[in-house]
């Protein structure tokens, strides 16, 4: 994983909205990369949708999100498109910015080892050099850990809607 005060590795990578998202077209503010294992599993859609959920406050602080994942602009698309996320999601299946930024990793599940996306946020500064490095996430709550970092409050918890009661049947 990248340290503070490194400069982020030159990358150019396709958007889920179509167009290609580079370091160099960046540079100039300030942005957030979150790296996440995998579309539509349940902490990467959860971390994702925080990240959505937050977006308004992202933008008051002039800080733009992109989620980066190995998985495909396809992929990316349905995953978008399904859960309304409203930011970027950067298709990396060649691994480039990832392994550049130590996100690619060994992992081991059930005993067996193997490589993977480790889930980190990096926040880079308009120089594009790393200002803060968040190397182990949990997906409840890190968007608003991010924020807590940038000094922005969080919007409010969505809360889920009632169930809607059954009518009555009818005699």
């Amino acid at each position: 994983m990248l340290d503070v005060g490194a400069s982020i590795p030159d990358f150019s990578l396709k958007a889920s909205d179509g167009r290609m998202v580079s370091a160099e077209g960046l540079r100039g503010q300030r942005y957030v990369l979150f790296f996440y294992p995998k579309d539509d599993t349940p902490g990467c859609t959860k971390e994702a949708c925080g990240f959505r959920d937050q977006r308004a406050a992202f933008a008051t602080a002039g800080v733009a999100v992109f989620g980066v994942s190995a998985d495909t602009d396809a992929s990316h698309q349905k995953f978008a498109a399904k859960y309304q996320l409203d930011f970027p999601l950067l298709a990396d299946p060649e691994l480039t910015l990832l392994k550049a930024v130590g996100a690619w990793v060994q992992k081991s599940m059930y005993g067996k080892t193997y490589m993977g996306v480790a889930r980190c946020t990096l926040l880079v500064d308009p120089d594009g050099r790393i200002e803060k490095v968040w190397p182990k996430v949990s997906p409840d709550g890190h968007a608003e850990e991010v924020l807590a970092h940038l000094g922005v409050p969080a919007a409010p918890a969505k809360k889920a809607a009632p169930a809607k009661k059954a009518a009555p049947a009818k005699k």
